[in-house]
C-alpha cells in the first residue's frame, strides 16, 4: 500500500495545482497499463514483469484519482470565472462555522446555485463562506441552507474551495436541514449554552472539546493553544472518533456481545458522534480512518494498522483529490502513521530509563509530534518547543472531557444530569487550559523560523535525528557506519552552521509580539503593522518576490488593509503578490491608466478599492489609523511622491508612529503646517532618506526611532549623509534595512524593543538602543 497511498497523494497534488496536466497523466496512465499487461501476458522475467501487478494498481488509482479531479474542472473554472463580482449564492453548510479575524463567521459549504441576478444558475461547486453573526448563528450547522448576496474572491491554487464567498447583505436561512441535523444542531446549541455558563477559560475550550465547536474561544487561550502545541485537542479528530468506537465496543464486550456485534454497535455509535460534531471534511477524514480499521478488526488483522491507514488515505483522495493539499488532511494522516510506526519503538527506548506506563504516555505525543512536526514547518512560522511537554501534561484530560461532554448531550432531556456532567467535563477541560497558558509563558516556548521546505526539512532531520536517539536500533556494520556517520557529520555541521548564520537559531531572539516589520525589499518601501491579530501593509516594495519572502517568513498569508502610498515602481511593483489576499486597499492620487489596472487587479482579487484622504480614519485591531496627508482635491501638488498618503498610527501594543511615504521638503512643510504631528515615538522617514527633508518637521517629530527602507548600493545615494546628520542630531537610533535587513520593533513597559536581522556595520555610526 506505500507505493500506491504515495502515488495517490502526488497524483493528487499534481491535478489540485495543476489541472491542466490531467490529460497527459490519463493517457500517460493508459500507456503504462497496456506496456504492464503486455509484459506480465509473456510472463517476461524482468523486475517490470515482477512489479507489474502492483503498477497496474499504482496506475488505476492515478487514473482515476485524475479522473475525478477533471469531472470537477468545468464547475470549478466555472466558479473562479465569477471571482470579484457580486452574486447571489445558495449554499449548503458543511462544517461548523469559527469566527475570524475579521468578526464574520467562516465555514464550508457547496454551493448549489450562484451566479448574478437575482436567480442564479445552478452551479455546484464547494465554496468558502464568510457571513456576519446573527440570532441563528447559535444553531448554524452543517445542513443549513442559506441565500445571500455575495462579494466573490478567488481561491489558490490547491484549496478545495472553488470560490469565497463574503456576504454583503442579509443572510436568509431557507432550512436547517433534515430532522436529524436539526436535532444535532439543537443539542450542540444548548450544550454549549449550558458550558458557557461555567467559569472561564475552562468554558471556553470545554465545546471545543466535545463537539468540536471553537467560537468560545478567545484570541488569549487561542494563541496559548497554539504556542503549547494543543490546539489539536480542540479539533474532532481520529482520537475522538475511536475514543467513541472503542467505549461503544467495550460496553459490548462487558455484555457478553461477539465481535461481529461489538463492531456494529461500535460503527451505530461512530455514525452518530459524526452527525452530532457535524460531518465536515475533517471528520468525515477521522471516520473513514476508523472505520477502515474496525473493518480490518472484523477481518481478524487488527495488527495491520498502516495498510489501513494508507488504504484509508487513498479511497479519501479517490472521493475528493483536493484534499491532497489540505493541511489538516496532511497532519492526520501523519500524527496516526506516527503512532502506528513511531510509538512502539520510541516507547521501547524510553523504557530503558523509564517505567513502561511513563515511557508509553511520552511516546504517543513525541511520536505524533515528530510526524507532524516538517509538515507543521511548511505552513507555520511559529515552532513550539514545549508541546511534547504539553501534550504530556494536558492530553490524558482530553478523553475524560470528549466523554463527559458527551454524556452531557445525551442527558440533554434530563437538565440536572446534564448540568452535572458539565460541570465534570469542565475540570478536565479547565486542565488543559491551563496548562496551555502555563507553557506558552514558559521562557523560549516557541521560536519563529520561516515556513517553507527548507525548515521542514531541518526539523525532518532532527526529528529522525531524535528518533533514531531514542529508538533501540542495531548498530551499523563497517564501512556502512563510517559512511552514513560521515554523511551526518556534514549534514549536522552544515544545518548547524546555516542555523547559527542565518537559520531558526539565528531567529530565537526575533519577538513574536512585533508591531511594525520594516521588510528588507531594496530600494523600496514595504511596511507592516499588526495590533491584535490584524494586518496592515504599507507600499508592496518594486518587486513581488522580496515581499513575498518577507510574508513567508512572517507567516503572514492575508491583509485587512494594504495601503499604496503612490504608484511609483518601488512603492507598488510587488502587489501582486497581494492579489486575493487583502480585503481594503487605500491608495494615492491616480493619474495614469497604468496605475488603475492595478487598482482593478486588486479589486478583481476581491478587495474594496478607497481613494485616502486627510481625516479618513479607522481602526487596525487594538489601534487606531488617521490620514493625515494628502488633502481631499489636491490642488498644489500633483499626483506623485508629494501627495503619497501619509499614516498616523497609534494604539495598545503599536508605539505612536507616523510613515512618511516619499513625501518631498516642501509638501513635508505643508504637512507640519496643517496637521502638526509632534511627538512620535516611531517615524519611516521619507525617500529613503534622501536629502530632499524638512528638518523643523522631524523636530517636531522627536522621534524615539527612526526607520529608512532603502537598497544596498542604490544609484541614488541613499540615504543622504545630510539627512543622516539631522537624524542623529535628534539623538534617536537610525536603523537601515541596507545594513540591518528586516527590522521589527515591539512596544515594551520600559519602550521600544527592536529586532534586526544583521548586526550593525562594525564601521557604522554609533548609535545607542531603543
Amino acid at each position: 500500500m506505500v507505493p500506491v497511498a504515495v502515488g495517490a497523494w502526488v497524483i493528487a497534488l499534481l491535478v489540485s495545482f495543476l489541472p491542466g496536466t490531467a490529460g497527459t497523466v490519463i493517457a500517460l496512465s493508459a500507456t503504462g497499463m497496456g506496456i504492464l499487461l503486455i509484459v506480465c501476458r509473456f510472463r517476461v522475467r524482468t523486475v517490470v514483469a515482477r512489479a507489474g501487478p502492483l503498477s497496474i494498481v499504482c496506475l488505476t488509482v492515478a487514473a482515476a484519482i485524475v479522473g475525478a479531479a477533471a469531472a470537477a474542472t468545468p464547475a470549478r473554472e466555472q466558479a473562479a470565472s465569477l471571482a470579484g463580482h457580486a452574486v447571489t449564492a445558495e449554499v449548503s453548510v458543511r462544517s461548523l462555522p469559527s469566527i475570524g479575524a475579521d468578526g464574520r463567521l467562516w465555514a464550508d459549504a457547496d454551493a448549489f446555485r450562484l451566479g448574478p441576478g437575482d436567480q442564479p444558475a445552478p452551479l455546484r461547486v464547494p465554496v468558502r463562506i464568510g457571513i456576519p453573526p446573527d440570532a441563528g448563528s447559535a444553531t448554524l450547522g452543517p445542513g443549513t441552507v442559506l441565500r445571500f448576496t455575495a462579494q466573490t474572491k478567488r481561491t489558490d491554487p490547491g484549496e478545495r474551495a472553488a470560490l469565497v464567498l463574503l456576504a454583503s447583505g442579509a443572510v436568509e436561512q431557507l432550512s436547517r436541514g433534515g430532522p436529524v441535523e436539526r436535532l444535532a444542531g439543537d443539542v450542540r446549541a444548548a450544550f454549549i449554552e449550558r458550558a458557557g455558563r461555567l467559569p472561564e477559560p475552562g468554558s471556553e475550550l470545554l465545546p471545543g472539546l466535545a463537539v468540536g465547536d471553537v467560537r468560545a474561544v478567545s484570541d488569549e487561550l487561542d494563541a496559548a493553544m497554539k504556542a503549547s502545541g494543543l490546539s489539536h485537542l480542540t479539533a474532532v479528530s481520529g482520537s475522538n472518533l475511536a475514543l467513541v468506537a472503542a467505549a461503544a465496543f467495550g460496553v459490548v464486550a462487558l455484555c457478553g456481545g461477539g465481535r461481529v456485534l461489538r463492531i456494529a454497535i461500535a460503527v451505530v455509535a461512530l455514525a452518530g458522534f459524526v452527525v452530532l460534531v457535524t460531518p465536515q471534511p475533517s471528520v468525515i477524514r477521522a471516520a473513514a480512518m476508523v472505520g477502515v480499521a474496525l473493518t480490518a478488526l472484523l477481518l481478524g488483522r487488527p495488527r495491520a494498522g498502516l495498510s489501513v491507514l494508507l488504504l484509508a488515505v487513498t479511497v479519501i483522495l479517490l472521493a475528493d483529490p483536493h484534499l491532497a493539499a489540505a493541511p489538516g488532511f496532511a497532519l492526520s494522516a501523519a500524527a496516526t502513521g506516527g503512532l502506528i510506526v513511531l510509538a512502539p519503538p520510541l516507547a521501547r527506548g524510553l523504557a530503558r530509563r523509564l517505567p513502561r506506563p511513563v515511557a508509553l504516555a511520552i511516546a504517543v505525543p513525541l511520536s505524533a509530534q515528530l510526524a507532524c512536526g516538517p509538515i507543521i514547518a511548511l505552513f507555520a512560522a511559529q515552532q513550539s518547543l514545549v508541546s511534547v511537554l504539553a501534550n504530556l501534561l494536558a492530553a490524558p484530560a482530553s478523553p475524560i472531557a470528549t466523554v463527559l461532554g458527551l454524556l452531557a448531550c445525551l442527558a440533554m432531556p434530563l437538565p440536572p444530569l446534564a448540568d452535572l456532567f458539565a460541570a465534570a467535563a469542565w475540570l478536565p477541560s479547565a486542565w488543559i487550559a491551563q496548562t496551555a497558558v502555563t507553557t506558552a509563558a514558559l521562557p523560549m516556548a516557541t521560536i519563529e523560523a520561516p515556513a517553507g521546505i527548507g525548515t521542514a526539512l531541518v526539523v525532518a532531520a532532527l526529528s529522525a535525528g531524535t528518533f533514531r536517539v531514542i529508538a533501540p536500533h542495531r548498530p551499523l556494520r563497517t564501512p556502512w557506519r563510517a559512511i552514513v556517520g560521515g554523511a551526518l557529520a556534514v549534514v549536522i555541521g552544515a544545518g548547524t552552521g546555516w542555523g547559527i548564520v542565518a537559520g531558526p537559531v539565528a531567529l530565537l531572539q526575533r519577538p513574536t509580539d512585533w508591531a511594525i516589520a520594516l521588510c528588507d525589499v531594496g530600494q523600496g518601501d514595504a511596511v507592516l503593522v499588526r495590533s491584535a491579530g490584524r494586518m496592515m501593509l504599507i507600499d508592496t516594495g518594486p518587486e513581488p518576490e522580496p515581499l513575498r519572502r518577507c510574508l513567508d517568513g512572517l507567516g503572514i498569508a492575508r491583509l485587512d488593509l494594504l495601503v499604496l502610498t503612490h504608484f511609483d515602481r518601488d512603492h507598488a511593483g510587488g502587489a501582486d503578490v497581494i492579489v486575493g489576499r487583502v480585503d481594503v486597499v487605500l491608495h494615492g492620487p491616480v493619474d495614469t491608466p497604468v496605475h488603475q489596472r492595478r487598482l482593478d487587479r486588486l479589486e478583481a482579487g476581491g478587495a474594496d478599492v478607497i481613494q485616502a484622504a486627510a481625516g479618513m480614519a479607522g481602526r487596525l485591531g487594538d489601534a487606531d489609523w488617521r490620514v493625515v496627508w494628502p488633502r481631499r482635491d489636491e490642488k498644489v501638488f500633483p499626483p506623485g511622491n508629494e501627495t503619497g498618503v501619509i499614516l498616523q498610527l497609534e494604539g495598545r501594543g503599536v508605539p505612536r508612529s507616523l510613515f512618511l511615504a516619499d513625501l518631498s521638503a516642501a509638501a513635508q512643510g505643508a504637512l507640519r503646517r496643517l496637521a502638526r504631528p509632534h511627538d512620535e515615538s516611531v517615524v519611516k522617514v521619507a525617500h529613503h532618506g534622501s536629502a530632499d527633508q524638512d528638518p523643523q518637521l522631524y523636530e517636531d517629530l522627536g522621534p524615539a526611532l527612526a526607520l529608512i527602507s532603502v537598497g544596498e548600493g542604490n544609484d541614488y545615494g541613499h540615504p543622504r549623509a545630510s539627512t543622516l546628520e539631522m537624524l542623529q542630531a535628534l539623538r534617536g537610533p537610525v536603523l537601515r534595512t541596507d545594513q540591518r535587513g528586516m527590522i521589527l520593533v515591539s512596544q515594551q513597559e520600559a519602550g521600544l524593543r527592536v529586532w534586526a536581522e544583521r548586526a550593525a556595520p562594525a564601521d557604522g555610526p554609533p548609535s545607542r538602543p531603543p
